[in-house]
């Protein structure tokens, strides 16, 4: 059992009168080791004594001379310490009194006498001894100036103690107000401080008086300090509690005046159904002081306030908002290619950024939303992929579309000065989904406005900023909300009008367009099915060969998309479901052959691209809004002085391009084998056809020059040659973008070759393989190796 130290501050008074007098004290001592106590010279204190060798050392010293060592352990837990475990220096005190316990130890009433310094250290007839060398204190001189200071500051600071609640018995303040030697009262001091162990053995192991009441003054002074700021604390306490005591006395009044009327009975049980959603809701400091700020002007409104309304409809706005619940992801990587797989057909790339997304949120946590940004022409499904993505995550799904949006309130939401006001279609898409992780899916991005009541573009800036949307401040809402979880997805069919800013804060992806036989197999797996349902209809009754699709895609239908072909197929199944309607219940089959008479003659005819060779007649490809369409270039000469007439709406870029063809054409015409005089002698005229449509670009450079080229040479182009490229002044053939619209758009039409820029070369990885076993492709750098392999020899073939 571990010694205890229970305070007492007696003093002795009647030992060491006489300062010539010294108590003689043996050279010997056994040892009572101290766990948690420090004993001074005239201290007297209660010790309780449990361990065997210090009972041994106790009964050695009450048999002898009644004087024992107090050593104290620099570790209070350990049983047995060794020389090095304990201080060297000790207090030698007197047994005065002992008293054994029922429990087996003894209680014994000890007074400190001397300091005393071990020189050894050692065991002995089962107790620990030492010899000591006792430190007397040094002989009185006279006071100093600073001796009488140090006095006085110690007492006034002991008296200051009491008085802001230090627990000092009176007798102790009496005998310091007598006490004139510094070395007495700054032990009296120092037994009365509750020091730490480490704290009072430094100040018993100064020998110095005045040196030792210095540290224990300083000691009281920190002492003063800690017991000011603790009665501070207490009285802000106190006063913090009598205010709460008068509210809760004031509240319970005003209950009993609103009984009394019959008022505020609802208005109260609805305020304490807020505190009590609040006190269930996980949210940030910020979000919880506005909340409780809210509450607190809502309890103090008349019921009949017009302004009740308004902090009514924002508190119910901010508790139904998903601050902190989240949908948990599937993380299944395999399952979520399978949903995406179902979904649609194709579209490789898009799926492997969504697998690649779910995989580093399975390794990770933390981290954000991506922000992706589907760019393509209408009828490519970029926002159903929306829809598959959200379902192979696991996660909700919104879709607004913000074309012709002008407002930005509509992004930030409304101040809530204003009458009506509401949050923006971030936050209310976010309270609809019920989490803060959705898939939120943003239409047209690329058809957003701006006017006066500003631009939203710039507002979604914020929201579409992966190091910001963290803390989204809704103009409503007024605080922060987090949108770091959400994955936002937009959609546009042109790059070029979105804000450049805004554009760099997303990860492109182009969904190009399908092929053909894309197409088909979207159609067997997926439109098909769809409409043969949504008209009502069974496999039964309704039938498509392959056949019949095909010829729907390639005569009935020419698109990047299958928006279209999908109108198509609902055309027929309508036809059908009235024959069924009818009572015409049998087997429709839908081939290649009857297809004509559910749609009527064909839309597009297979045939536009003539398949014949032709002087001055060149087929080129062009990107536009829908995917790639096919380009005629047509070329004559007549007489004149040399002149160049361009239509067909042409933009400055094209123009430029003619030019560009004509002025290589006159200052090769050796090379090319052109009579210099049908420059000068001939105007020259190039037309692209459906003059309606604006059409503009450097990618029909050499289509033109190849075009002017067989005028000049009267030599034929061939027919099943689609080309694209930009000229310049010195013959060379530059890139040009949008490769795979424009080889689509030539797979289309039905052509088997196409001349390419070498630079394009590597372009053709995004070229599906079924296209590239079907049309070769030749790749140029300059002029010269176009007109080679476009137009046939002379006479030849």
């Amino acid at each position: 059992m571990a010694e205890k130290d229970v305070k007492a501050n007696g003093q002795l008074e009647d030992i060491i009168e006489d300062k010539d007098q010294k108590l003689r004290i043996p050279q010997k001592l056994p040892i009572l080791l101290l766990r948690d106590i420090v004993v001074f010279p005239y201290m007297i204190v209660p010790l309780f004594v449990g361990r065997e060798k210090s009972k041994n050392a106790i009964d050695h010293s009450l048999s002898s001379h009644r004087m024992i060592l107090l050593l104290t352990q620099k570790d209070m837990e350990t049983e047995d310490p060794k020389r090095d475990e304990v201080y060297d220096m000790g207090t030698v005190a007197l047994i005065m009194r002992m008293l054994k316990l029922p429990d087996g130890r003894i209680r014994i009433l000890a007074q400190g006498l001397n300091r005393a310094k071990i020189e050894t250290f050692e065991e002995e007839n089962g107790y620990f001894a030492a010899k000591v060398s006792v430190v007397y204190e040094p002989e009185t001189t006279e006071k100093t100036l600073e001796s009488e200071a140090l006095v006085r500051n110690v007492r006034t600071g002991l008296e200051k103690a009491t008085s802001l609640g230090k627990n000092i018995p009176p007798e102790v303040l009496i005998i310091a107000t007598n006490v004139e030697e510094p070395g007495r009262l700054a032990d009296l001091t120092a037994a009365n401080l509750e020091l730490k162990v480490s704290e009072a053995q430094a100040i018993l192991e100064i020998s110095d008086s005045i040196q030792r009441l210095k540290k224990v003054y300083e000691l009281l002074a920190k002492e003063l300090e800690i017991l000011d700021v603790q009665s501070r604390i207490s009285t802000e306490a106190k006063g913090e509690m009598d205010k709460l005591q008068r509210q809760y006395f004031l509240r319970q009044q005003m209950k009993a005046i609103q009984k009394e009327l019959g008022e505020g009975n609802e208005l109260q049980e609805e305020i304490k159904g807020y505190q009590d959603k609040l006190k269930k809701l996980k949210i940030a400091e910020e979000v919880r002081e506005e909340l409780e700020k809210q509450i607190s002007r809502l309890a103090q409104m008349h019921p009949e306030s017009a302004e009740m309304t308004v902090v009514r409809n924002y508190l119910d706005w901010m508790f139904t908002l998903p601050w902190n619940k989240s949908t948990v992801d599937n993380r299944d990587l395999k399952k979520a290619k399978k949903i995406l797989d179902e979904d649609h057909y194709g579209l490789d790339k898009v799926k492997e950024r969504i697998l690649e997304y779910l995989a580093v949120r399975t390794l990770s946590k933390k981290i954000k939303g991506p922000i992706l940004c589907f760019v393509g022409p209408p009828g490519v499904g970029k926002t159903s992929l929306g829809k598959s993505i959200a379902r192979s995550l696991g996660r909700e799904f919104l879709r607004i579309s913000l074309g012709g949006v002008r407002d930005e309130a509509e992004i930030r939401g409304h101040r809530r000065t204003y009458v009506g006001a509401l949050p923006g279609r971030i936050i209310q898409g976010l309270r609809r989904a019920g989490s803060n992780n959705p898939v939120f899916m943003m239409d047209e991005v690329d058809k957003i406005g701006a006017d006066f009541r500003g631009d939203p573009s710039s507002a979604l800036l914020e929201v579409l900023d992966p190091e910001q949307n963290y803390s989204f401040r809704d103009h409503y809402l007024g605080v922060a909300f987090d949108l770091s979880k959400v994955m936002f997805i937009t959609t546009a069919n042109l790059l070029d009008p979105i804000h450049p800013a805004f554009r760099d804060r997303m990860e492109i992806i182009r969904l190009p367009g399908y092929t053909e036989e894309e197409k088909l197999e979207i159609a067997l797996q997926h439109l098909v099915p769809k409409q043969v349902k949504e008209n009502a209809l069974t496999p039964k009754l309704i039938q498509f060969t392959s056949g019949a699709i095909k010829k729907i895609i390639s005569v009935f239908t020419r698109e990047a998309g299958v928006r279209n072909l999908e109108r198509e197929l609902a055309s027929v199944c309508r036809k059908v479901a009235r024959r069924v309607a009818e009572g015409k219940r049998r087997l429709n089959k839908i081939t290649s052959q009857n297809i004509e008479s559910y749609l009527g003659p064909p839309k597009i005819f297979k045939d536009q691209v003539q398949k014949k060779d032709q002087v001055g007649v060149a087929t080129g490809v062009a990107w536009t809004e829908t995917g790639g369409e096919v380009l005629f270039v047509e070329a004559t000469k007549m007489k004149g002085k040399g002149g160049l007439l361009l239509t067909g709406s042409l933009g400055d870029i094209m123009k430029e391009s003619a030019h560009a063809a004509l002025s290589y054409s006159r200052a090769h015409f050796k090379e090319l084998g052109i009579d210099n005089k049908i420059f000068s002698q001939n105007d020259f005229h190039i037309h692209i056809p459906e003059g309606a449509i604006p059409k503009d670009g450097p990618s029909a450079g050499i289509t033109m020059a190849t075009a002017l080229i067989s005028v000049c040479t009267n030599k034929k182009i061939r027919w099943d040659v689609a080309m694209t490229g930009e000229i310049t002044l010195r013959g060379n053939v530059l890139p040009v973008g949008g490769v795979k619209e424009k080889v689509l758009a030539a797979q289309r039409a039905g052509v088997k070759k196409m001349i390419l820029p070498a630079a394009n070369k590597k372009d053709l990885i995004d070229i599906p393989k079924v296209v590239k076993k079907e049309m070769e492709f030749i790749f140029v750098e300059v002029i010269n190796e176009v007109f080679a392999f476009a137009l046939k020899k002379s006479g030849g073939k």
